[in-house]
């Protein structure tokens, strides 16, 4: 049955994969999908800004950075084929938030039970670095996709202090009341925001899943408490 936010989510992804508003990400992300890495030279790359994932009615949001230029760029999926959606997946699997714990390409079946993943960027940067002015240009999807989700959202989890510091202005300009002054992001945050409770994780990078800053269990007990917060199972 369609509902005016499914709806209004599925125009809204159609709309960002669409979007060319930052030049030098339009720029770099095509490159990429045209030079291709040598291990996927078979693959189309996407080469597009990467939407949202996740079911409509969503009770919990998961907001990262960016795609990776071979990962979501290269698949069209948020933290898809690359080793930070590995680590996120397959921690989403272990609490019962997703169908399989690997996700590999658009198509490879995964589904989230009652989460959706996105990003405050949803073109690949150069060096996995947005600036803030393309931060900036970019909110407003995610201000639209938070306005979209809200009749059912209940909890965030910010993974770094990037997407944290991002998606703060995004809940004001979305109506919703923040503490002045902004809460500082750590891992293990949590902040009530009328009615959604905000967590902090640190980030699924490479360099914080490898240095062991950011272990599986630790991302299990954010996703678990969110999860509760939220209301899932």
């Amino acid at each position: 049955m369609d509902t005016p936010h499914r709806s209004g989510l599925a125009a809204l992804d159609r709309r960002v994969a669409d979007c060319r508003a930052c030049p030098r990400l339009v720029e770099w992300r095509e490159e990429v999908a045209r030079t291709r890495r040598a291990a996927f030279a078979d693959w189309t790359y996407w080469g597009r800004p990467v939407p949202g994932f996740g079911p409509p009615d969503a009770r919990l949001l998961i907001v990262g950075l960016a795609p990776a230029a071979h990962g979501g760029n290269r698949t069209g999926r948020m933290f898809t084929g690359d080793r930070s959606g590995d680590v996120l997946y397959r921690a989403l699997y272990d609490v019962g938030l997703a169908s399989q714990p690997t996700s590999v390409s658009a198509d490879d079946g995964l589904e989230l039970y009652g989460v959706r993943v996105t990003a405050p960027v949803h073109c690949a940067p150069p060096d996995n670095k947005p600036t803030p002015g393309e931060r900036d240009t970019c909110r407003p999807w995610l201000v639209r996709e938070l306005g979209l989700l809200r009749p059912t959202l209940r909890a965030v989890v910010a993974l770094g202090a990037f997407g944290w510091q991002a998606v703060l202005p995004a809940f004001a300009a979305a109506g919703r009341p923040v503490p002045r002054p902004r809460p500082a992001f750590a891992h293990g945050a949590r902040v009530s925001l009328d009615g959604l409770e905000l967590f902090g994780c640190y980030h699924v990078s490479q360099r914080n899943t490898f240095t062991g800053r950011l272990t599986p269990e630790m991302l299990r007990e954010v996703l678990r408490t969110a999860a509760g917060a939220a209301g899932l199972p």
